[in-house]
């Protein structure tokens, strides 16, 4: 353990600031000396948005996404098509999808993806209510846009299962070749997947 460089609040916020994805304990130390050299300027206003984003954020009742009202955004935008339900993973997925402006459909946020081997099952996902948004009728298609990975495959195809009873096409995110991507430096898997879901030129 390093020998602490300043007091104990200046350490707290060190220590707090490589909890964050991305920051190690040596960048976290250049974040903390920014904002102290910039308190006016950054150290104040971050503290005081932080403040109020701990007071008013919520998670949205109908479909998972975090904001300050419920209804979130989203939700309450009466331009999204209705017909359509995105299902991903996590928040940040959705937030993903809203910045590459990917869809004009309705989210719904699982909460993780099913992990025996993490002790995720469906009762630790938000299931339920997606269940009950496609059978109170309106949505015609329910897009699962889960991570490639074998746990999201899983719960795509746990979803699927789910939602056989209803009249809804169930349809995924396609998977291959990136835009840009040159075939030489893609792995054996994403190959044989675009090779799979190959289309139309």
């Amino acid at each position: 353990m390093s020998a602490a460089v300043a007091g104990p609040e200046i350490e707290r916020l060190i220590q707090l600031l490589a909890r964050l994805p991305g920051l190690g304990p040596r960048s976290a130390r250049r974040a903390a000396l920014h904002l102290i050299r910039k308190r006016e300027q950054l150290l104040d206003p971050l503290a005081e948005a932080m403040r109020i984003a701990y007071d008013r954020i919520s998670t949205c009742s109908v479909c998972g996404n975090v904001d300050t009202r419920d209804p979130c955004t989203i939700c309450a935008d009466d331009r999204r098509d209705a017909t359509m339900l995105v299902v991903v993973e996590s928040v940040g997925d959705l937030w993903a999808l809203e910045r590459a402006n990917a869809t004009r459909g309705r989210y719904h946020v699982l909460g993780g993806a099913l992990s025996p081997l993490d002790g995720v099952g469906p009762e630790d996902l938000n299931l339920a209510s997606l269940v009950a948004r496609v059978a109170s009728g309106g949505v015609k298609e329910v897009v699962l846009a889960v991570n490639a990975t074998v746990d999201g495959q899983t719960t795509a195809h746990y979803v699927t299962d789910l939602l056989s009873p209803y009249t809804v096409d169930v349809t995924r995110l396609a998977h291959g070749v990136p835009v840009g991507g040159e075939l030489d430096y893609l792995d054996d898997g994403t190959l044989a997947a675009a090779m799979r879901q190959r289309t139309v030129f």
